[in-house]
């Protein structure tokens, strides 16, 4: 069976790449700014032909080229997980502002949660006016909820505990979310305290 991208591969491979080495260029300037680097950690990837197949049957398309890479915009799929919440809109600024990118969709689940607690900060780019790619910034934080409650979600039975899951759920996302807001203030007090020596 053919790609589901057809000869686009290496067009998604450099976009990919593109995005990446300038998240490392922002991280390293932040890093020479701060004295640390502001990446927990960065996962990327191209979406598989299975995966994105899958897709494309989910949302009722056809398993085209045209569906693949012109419809759904997460072909190429950026994770940055930051360890503060400065950091991420940070890096977001940097990414926004880049000469070959247009933003296409923009959500931020940092400030406006979505109702079961989820926390992050989702960016479309339409790079070179050719690929799309979806970029996920969080916190340490919201990334380590969201994994558990990924967990939990695939793995859950119907119960007649559902209503309290989600309760307990968004309760515990906004306690991450409270521990986000000190541990900021905390470095933002140790940076100022820094700057006054």
């Amino acid at each position: 069976m053919d790609s589901i991208y057809g000869e686009h591969l290496p067009e998604l491979e450099k976009a990919m790449q593109y995005l990446v080495d300038e998240i490392n260029i922002v991280r390293e300037r932040m890093k020479q700014d701060d004295g640390m680097d502001p990446v927990e950690h960065l996962i990327y990837r191209i979406k598989s032909d299975e995966s994105m197949r899958e897709k494309c049957n989910r949302k009722g398309l056809p398993e085209t080229e045209e569906s693949a890479l012109q419809i759904i915009h997460d072909a190429v799929g950026v994770r940055v997980v930051c360890a503060f919440i400065k950091d991420v809109y940070a890096i977001r600024d940097h990414l926004v502002n880049l000469e070959h990118c247009e933003v296409v969709e923009e959500k931020d689940y940092i400030k406006h949660a979505k109702p079961n607690g989820y926390r992050s900060y989702h960016l479309i780019l339409k790079i070179g006016g050719v690929v799309y790619a979806e970029i996920q910034l969080r916190t340490i934080s919201q990334d380590t909820w969201a994994a558990l409650e990924h967990h939990i979600h695939y793995k859950k039975i119907k119960t007649k505990n559902d209503d309290l899951i989600i309760a307990e759920l968004k309760r515990c996302a906004d306690e991450l979310a409270s521990t986000d807001l000190s541990m900021q203030t905390i470095k933002d007090m140790m940076m100022g305290s820094l700057k006054e020596t």
